[in-house]
């Protein structure tokens, strides 16, 4: 068995209890970062074996996992915070357990986006998620392709590069469009700030540093 289990993307108390009974019972847990995992584990007192899985070791260790889960191993998966899959790595091992008849089983949880799209006061009955844009290659020709797209479109940032893509989004898609930024989910510092994405942009571009990990959440086109 495969778990894809979610874990918090700020405040510690918003682990479910059954993610918490698979952490402690499975035979290891697979994390992006095994020092960030370990701050959360260690709060419950889990201390099932762990081993790293991130973006720069997972083409390697997917098939080291896939052959313990064939030989009955039983694994879950975490990542930072947050969903496994979703904007962090997931997809490569749950499709190669898939193609080996391995069981995979996806709890319920924590994810950033949907707490940013409710509270962006923008419509939630149909949104459009896109994630990182590329940082170089292809950057421009993502934000190009919604311009016209009418539901609400959701993408994730950095904290240094808020402020270029709250510009890149004025030049494309104007600068009336309303928006939300939403960072530092869950935690003491949480914000939530709302208004025009020009708006947006000359507030952010004022303030010192920005911090935290970043939701825009931008209207879709009248």
């Amino acid at each position: 068995m495969l778990y894809l289990v979610p874990t918090p993307i700020g405040n510690l108390e918003d682990a479910t209890l059954r993610a918490l009974r698979v952490l402690g019972e499975v035979d290891l847990i697979a994390c992006e970062d095994t020092r960030t995992s370990g701050v959360f584990l260690n709060n419950y007192n889990i201390d099932t074996p762990r081993t790293s899985f991130h973006i720069h070791n997972e083409h390697g260790k997917t098939k080291r996992l896939v052959e313990r889960l064939q030989a009955g191993d039983t694994i879950a998966l975490i990542t930072d915070a947050g969903t496994p899959g979703i904007s962090d790595p997931g997809f490569l091992l749950v499709r190669e357990a898939l193609a080996a008849g391995v069981r995979v089983e996806v709890l319920p949880g924590a994810t950033a986006f949907v707490p940013a799209l409710v509270a962006s006061g923008l419509p939630t009955d149909r949104f459009v998620f896109e994630g990182f844009l590329p940082q170089k290659k292809g950057r421009r020709t993502r934000i190009k392709n919604l311009v016209n797209e009418p539901r609400t479109i959701i993408l994730y940032e950095g904290p240094h590069r808020l402020v270029k893509l709250l510009g890149e989004l004025v030049e494309h898609l104007g600068k009336d469009r309303p928006a939300a930024v939403a960072r530092e989910l869950t935690k003491r510092f949480e914000e939530v700030r709302r208004g025009t994405l020009a708006e947006l942009q000359a507030w952010y571009a004022e303030q010192p540093k920005v911090r935290g990990e970043i939701v825009v959440v931008v209207g879709g086109k009248p």
